[in-house]
């Protein structure tokens, strides 16, 4: 035995941020790609030959915001007006919503700063019918389809008038009718439940395929591991979707796994086809999103995609993210601004000007307010008006139990 090997001790290896309050994040560590230079695989690939396109990064606007390389999809001018509206939206709503909670009319709120584009265009790439199951920051996907924000706002507020009588909380939204499964606080849970309500999709011989989500952090969860499984063995008509933001609450996404490997090499190593997409562009993700939704319903199985973007606020309205990262982090992002680059994009198409821009953030503003103050009729936290407490006994069984309708006339409602 040598004298290194006899003295040499043990040693783990903890991951650190490359930024820390007061020092600069850089960046390198993204391994970025430009765009256009990534190649677009035929639809019915290999899952192993995909294994280039887990390590680089899809891209279609360059850096003049111009639609290039393969991925380039053929989108018509009001799609990608829809898109944009949309995400402009999203984001005013968040504004709005953040501040109705410092108003004390909510208990909490997570905005989605930053990733707007993923969820929007990925919304506008699937079908009627297709379900997502999304975590917290994907309300972006509800934005694109156009539900009442009336209803968001009461479930936000659990007044009288939430669809969800007070039971889930705020953010954690369910809207069937629009395709998106009730949120559960227990992360890594939205990839199983999409994995399975897709192979219970194609048992039934249905036409509708699954969306799953969850963030860098969530992947070190077991679920996340046994969906990749499951979806792997029965060829599930799913899109998992990895929404990597760097950030999981305080904790930087190297511990998780991504700092030596992707998390999009995961999907390939569980033999499944993989991509790592730009998620700050919405041209990308539209193209990346459409193509995997084409595989699952052409029965050629999963696809697992990383969407590279930046969470530009707090974790939530508990958290102070100047504790833990550079205050600057969100302005130096090297993928930029989503709505920007695709506002610079439209403009140059000749499609949309500052002018509209402007405009329409201010048409923007004036419904969600107008919708805030209908909600806020119903109640907020503030005012104390929340559902009864009869309905603690609905929706729990189809007839309600014997002992149930006794609890309920002891409670006397």
């Amino acid at each position: 035995m040598s004298s290194l090997q006899a003295t040499q001790t043990l040693r783990l290896y903890v991951p650190e941020p490359t930024g820390r309050p007061g020092h600069e994040t850089n960046f390198s560590y993204l391994h970025l790609a430009p765009a256009g230079t990534a190649r677009r695989p035929p639809v019915d690939v290999l899952p192993v030959d995909t294994s280039d396109l887990a390590y680089t990064l899809v891209r279609v606007l360059d850096e003049e915001n111009r639609a290039v390389g393969p991925w380039a999809p053929q989108v018509e001018p009001e799609l990608l007006r829809r898109g944009l509206r949309a995400m402009m939206k999203t984001r005013i709503f968040d504004n709005r919503m953040v501040i109705a909670q410092r108003q004390k009319k909510m208990s909490f709120y997570m905005q989605s700063l930053g990733e707007e584009a993923i969820g929007t265009a990925h919304a506008l790439a699937l079908s009627k019918g297709d379900m997502c199951f999304p975590t917290y920051r994907q309300q972006s996907l509800l934005m694109a389809r156009d539900v009442s924000l009336v209803d968001l706002i009461c479930q936000l507020l659990s007044n009288e008038h939430d669809p969800l009588k007070g039971r889930q909380l705020p953010v954690m939204y369910s809207v069937r009718e629009a395709g998106f499964f009730s949120i559960s606080g227990n992360l890594a849970t939205q990839f199983i439940q999409a994995v399975g309500w897709g192979m219970a999709s194609a048992i039934k011989g249905d036409t509708k395929i699954a969306s799953g989500w969850i963030g860098d952090g969530a992947t070190a969860e077991a679920d996340f591991h046994t969906a990749l499984t499951f979806a792997h063995v029965y060829r599930a008509p799913v899109i998992l979707n990895v929404v990597n933001n760097q950030w999981a609450i305080s904790t930087f996404q190297a511990l998780a796994g991504g700092e030596a490997t992707t998390f999009a090499a995961r999907g390939v190593g569980s033999g499944i086809a993989s991509l790592r997409v730009d998620g700050n562009d919405f041209l990308a993700v539209y193209a990346a999103s459409q193509w995997a939704a084409e595989r699952a319903r052409s029965n050629l199985g999963p696809t697992l995609i990383e969407w590279i973007t930046y969470r530009g606020g707090p974790h939530s309205t508990s958290d102070d993210p100047s504790k833990y990262r550079p205050a600057d982090d969100w302005e130096r992002f090297p993928l930029g601004d989503p709505i920007a680059r695709l506002k610079r994009h439209l403009i140059g198409l000749g499609i949309w000007s500052d002018e509209e821009h402007e405009q329409t953030n201010k048409e923007l503003e004036a419904q969600i307010i107008a919708a805030q103050k209908e909600a806020e009729r119903w109640g907020t936290m503030a005012t104390g008006q929340i559902p009864s407490a009869a309905t603690m006994f609905e929706d729990v069984y189809k007839d309600m139990p014997a002992h149930l309708r006794q609890q309920r006339q002891q409670l006397g409602v």
